[in-house]
């Protein structure tokens, strides 16, 4: 088990050789893909509907939203704990990351072929951002034209799952002395911040990392839902 695993399953990744596709999984690049007709590609669609369905909202773009939160959840994870925790990132390529959306986390994500990290242009923190932002980008489109989602609400979504990712990192390394680790993680996600398209996203403040986002990614509209710790709102609308 890798280093970044123990921090939890969303810092961690299936790896490993064998035949994704005959055990359901899918390049995840496929869920990104936009018709002519503007509508999400079937992948993502699944997803959407599976996760309505959990939810038991019809309203497609609730669904849609809080799929999209939770892939970058998943994205900014693998991402920033190497990063913090080794000062490299993986290059996690859309056109070879597997995803199997019915399976849970660290299996839902599969890394078939050999590890490979991020060149150094950039920096580090260019390099957390170029990792992650080669699959939200192409997400954000689509949801935003197949679901008629806010795209300032996604990021809105982005930067709540990035500086929710910071949480559990910071919380796992002060834990266990690593606070230097713990200090590296909360200056990437703040350089993260203050660049498009996160910037204006919401405010984080430390120790510890607490994050107040200017938008609302709509699960208030969930039966039985409420507001997120982060939420702009500061009760249910109605």
């Amino acid at each position: 088990m890798s280093e970044e695993a123990r921090i939890g399953p969303f810092f961690a990744l299936r790896t490993g050789p064998g035949d994704p596709g005959e055990e359901g999984y899918a390049r995840i690049g496929e869920a990104y893909r936009v018709t002519g007709g503007g509508a999400a590609a079937p992948l993502l669609r699944g997803r959407v509907e599976s996760v309505g369905a959990g939810l038991r909202t019809d309203e497609p773009r609730v669904a849609a939203s809080l799929v999209f939160q939770g892939l970058a959840a998943r994205l900014w994870a693998l991402a920033l704990g190497p990063a913090a925790l080794s000062g490299r990132v993986p290059d996690l390529r859309p056109d070879q990351l597997w995803w199997n959306p019915a399976r849970t986390a660290p299996d839902d994500l599969w890394w078939p072929g050999p590890a490979r990290v991020m060149g150094e242009p950039g920096g580090l923190a260019g390099q957390l951002a170029d990792s992650a932002y080669a699959h939200l980008l192409p997400l954000h489109s689509a949801v935003t034209r197949g679901y008629r989602v806010s795209g300032r609400l996604l990021w809105g979504n982005a930067a709540s799952a990035l500086t929710g990712s910071l949480r559990v990192l910071d919380d796992w390394c002060r834990a266990r002395g690593r606070a230097e680790a713990a200090d590296r993680a909360a200056g990437l996600v703040r350089d993260l911040l203050a660049q498009p398209p996160l910037r204006g996203a919401g405010e984080l403040t430390a120790p510890p990392p607490a994050f107040r986002r200017r938008s609302c990614c709509l699960y208030y509209r969930v039966p039985g839902g409420g507001l997120c710790g982060d939420c702009v709102l500061r009760k249910s609308p109605g």
